[in-house]
């Protein structure tokens, strides 16, 4: 009998797992996400910012899986782990399962507040870059049509809450966008009263960097002319005004939120399973904890067993692509009745791109900077994406789009409900 395996997340962790698992014959594997499709989350600010078209980080899972005779599709979100009698719940139906791999990920983290929940934009899927898309352009299009210098200077004003890659990059990457793009096309708009504030509650960017990476993007990132403030934290959000820890106010109409994640719930699972940051504590072979046949791969785990990380892995792609692969050998030897594997991160460094030609690469051994760090991040964000196809897209529209610096997929658009039916 073939075992089953349920791989909950499509993510990074999830796509691996199943290439390792795929046409194997004694293994028949069902993919669980709620989207039809696998995404590239360290791209996804520039969907974001209309530098790349949403589809060159995207590829349908369907169409991933098709050469896997073993390998199927369930659309749908979990709902609850039935741990007891080995099914998974979800809002399209149960499935039964030998294994249960959770690879759901994380999201973005609010600390509480209900205000900034509601009325900031996160930006941690598709879907969510899609709006923050919208709405910088629309907030675009009414600073020009407006003549009030006051209201103007608001909507133009854009805070950015997180200065870890994704805040950093993002400040990079509007900064550019005004200089290049809002002078020539926005002649309207009075820019000078237009900033962008990246805020963090630490006193670096790019904390977990080194200090030459930090440096570098503080200096780069000023001399842009973003307005980075550095132990402060966002206390709030209050008719259109950020409020800071330190008791000042920021007026804008747009707060992006990239200040932490928090792992998704799992409801069925003991609270021992549960740990730091809402992480599945896991053993040095992923399984999580309290439980048999269940495994966590990927930023929803918390594994204290590597002694190079006893604190827990970063969240970050190369780790939840090494667990995959590491799980997946391990489910081989399962099956074959051999010892199981460790987990050990070899870690391959960091990086972040913070303008044209400039990013920051930490390596394990050195660290460099400048215009062959910033071809290196290219290089490395091209390869994993899952199609030669995207990867070929996403290069191209690069190349054009840092000739000419004016990407032209500004495009407003979103989906209108006709009345008409019903």
């Amino acid at each position: 009998m073939k075992k089953h395996i349920v791989v909950v997340g499509g993510g990074f962790a999830g796509i691996n797992l199943i290439r390792s698992l795929g046409n194997h014959p004694d293994f028949h594997v069902t993919l669980v996400d709620q989207n039809n499709y696998h995404f590239f989350p360290p791209l996804i600010y520039q969907v974001a910012t209309s530098f790349i078209q949403a589809s060159n980080i995207t590829y349908p899972f369907r169409k991933y899986i098709a050469n896997y005779e073993n390998v199927f599709f369930h659309m749908g979100n979990m709902i609850q782990v039935h741990r007891e009698d080995n099914f998974i719940e979800t809002d399209t139906g149960n499935l039964h399962f030998d294994y249960l791999v959770i690879a759901m990920g994380t999201e973005t983290n609010f600390f509480g507040m209900e205000n900034v929940k509601r009325c900031s934009l996160p930006m941690k899927n598709i879907e969510e870059a899609l709006y923050l898309r919208n709405h910088l352009l629309l907030t675009l299009e009414e600073a020009a049509r407006n003549k009030d210098i006051h209201l103007s200077g608001k909507l133009q004003n854009i805070v950015i809450a997180g200065g870890g890659p994704t805040g950093v990059e993002l400040a990079g990457m509007l900064a550019e966008m005004g200089r290049y793009i809002a002078e020539k096309e926005y002649p309207e708009i009075k820019l000078n009263l237009s900033h962008i504030y990246l805020i963090d509650a630490l006193p670096t960017l790019l904390s977990p960097m080194s200090k030459k990476a930090q440096k570098t993007a503080y200096d780069t990132l000023t001399k842009l002319g973003v307005r980075i403030l550095l132990n402060v934290s966002v206390k709030d959000f209050i008719n259109n005004e950020v409020i800071l820890s330190n008791g000042k106010t920021i007026e804008t109409e747009t707060l992006i939120w990239a200040s932490g994640v928090i792992g998704r719930e799992v409801p069925g699972l003991p609270d021992s399973s549960i740990g730091r940051g809402r992480r599945l504590n896991v053993d040095a072979f992923n399984k999580v904890e309290g439980v048999e046949n269940i495994f966590a791969i990927g930023d929803i785990c918390l594994q204290l067993s590597d002694h190079n990380f006893p604190k827990g892995h970063p969240q970050l792609a190369q780790v939840a692509i090494q667990q995959a692969k590491n799980l997946g050998r391990n489910f081989l030897r399962i099956n074959e009745n051999k010892p199981l594997k460790q987990f050990t991160y070899d870690d391959k460094g960091s990086m972040a791109i913070i303008s044209k030609f400039n990013a920051v690469v930490d390596l394990p051994k050195f660290s460099f900077k400048g215009f062959f760090a910033w071809l290196t991040w290219l290089f490395i964000h091209v390869l994993p994406l899952v199609s030669f196809r995207s990867k070929i897209r996403l290069a191209i529209d690069w190349f054009i789009v840092f000739i000419n610096n004016n990407p032209s997929i500004r495009l407003i658009l979103y989906p209108k409900k006709d009345t008409n039916k019903k």
